[in-house]
């Protein structure tokens, strides 16, 4: 991890501080969902995002949609709190620290990658595969975002539940990690999202949770992140090693 990050780094450094070069950092932006794993934005995975980022020299910009959560959940009682609604923008603003804008705003012009943190609220607020599976459909600004990037040849990365976001968009080839299948041992619980976005024409690839797939075709990056009941600094490594990716790709 440290490897990667010190390659980061220094390709940043190379094409961002040498002499005749734009001295401005890349930005990039970064999608959240939500404040909380089971309606929002997943926060570890979020943080983890964050301060890879500026750790490689990055600079950042977080963007989330200003529409009503599809629901709000209790987090100590992992059930849905009654006659509560909350705004995914204004939820999403607690983990910027108030700095986030409309979803609405992003455009490839103003960011040389994005960054989607998983999280149910990337199943829940930008899509709805926490509720139709294969059938799912993401929201306008999130399928605008990824096809503008993606056509002005800017780098993508998704972590934990959020690639399938890229296999409803992209489809047919698309190579995505969602991490592994179901093997009994209660370690990777989201296994049947692999078969979902089979259903939809991409081909994920089992990694684990240390691991990256790097769709170079189409500079999508992806880790599986809490897809895997693991611990926070394996998550937050694996997160690591996605940004850096990213970043190598810009």
């Amino acid at each position: 991890m440290f490897s990667l990050g010190r390659t980061a780094l220094r390709n940043i450094s190379q094409k961002y501080f040498s002499t005749g070069v734009s001295l401005q950092a890349p930005t990039v932006a970064v999608v959240l969902s939500g404040n909380g794993v089971f309606d929002g934005s997943e926060v570890h995975e979020a943080s983890a995002t964050l301060v890879s980022l500026t750790r490689a020299g990055a600079e950042v910009a977080c963007y989330a949609p200003d529409i009503a959560q599809m629901h709000v959940i209790d987090h100590s009682k992992g059930a849905p709190a009654e006659n509560e609604t909350r705004n995914v923008l204004a939820e999403s603003a607690r983990i910027a620290r108030g700095n986030v804008k409309p979803l609405s705003e992003l455009n490839s012009s103003g960011a040389d990658a994005v960054i989607f943190p998983g999280g149910f609220g990337a199943a829940k607020n930008l899509s709805d595969f926490a509720v139709k599976g294969p059938d799912m459909s993401v929201i306008p600004d999130v399928d605008r975002v990824l096809k503008d990037f993606h056509a002005a040849k800017k780098p993508i990365g998704l972590c934990c539940i959020a690639p399938m976001l890229a296999a409803k968009v992209f489809g047919d080839g698309v190579s995505i990690t969602l991490g592994k299948s179901d093997d009994g041992s209660g370690k990777w619980p989201y296994g049947g999202s692999i078969e979902a976005a089979k259903a939809l024409g991409a081909s994920p690839v089992e990694k684990s949770v240390e691991e990256v797939n790097v769709d170079e075709a189409n500079k999508i990056v992806t880790t599986p992140a809490f897809m895997f009941e693991g611990k926070f600094h394996e998550i937050h490594d694996g997160v690591s090693k996605m940004v850096n990716a990213v970043i190598g790709l810009i």
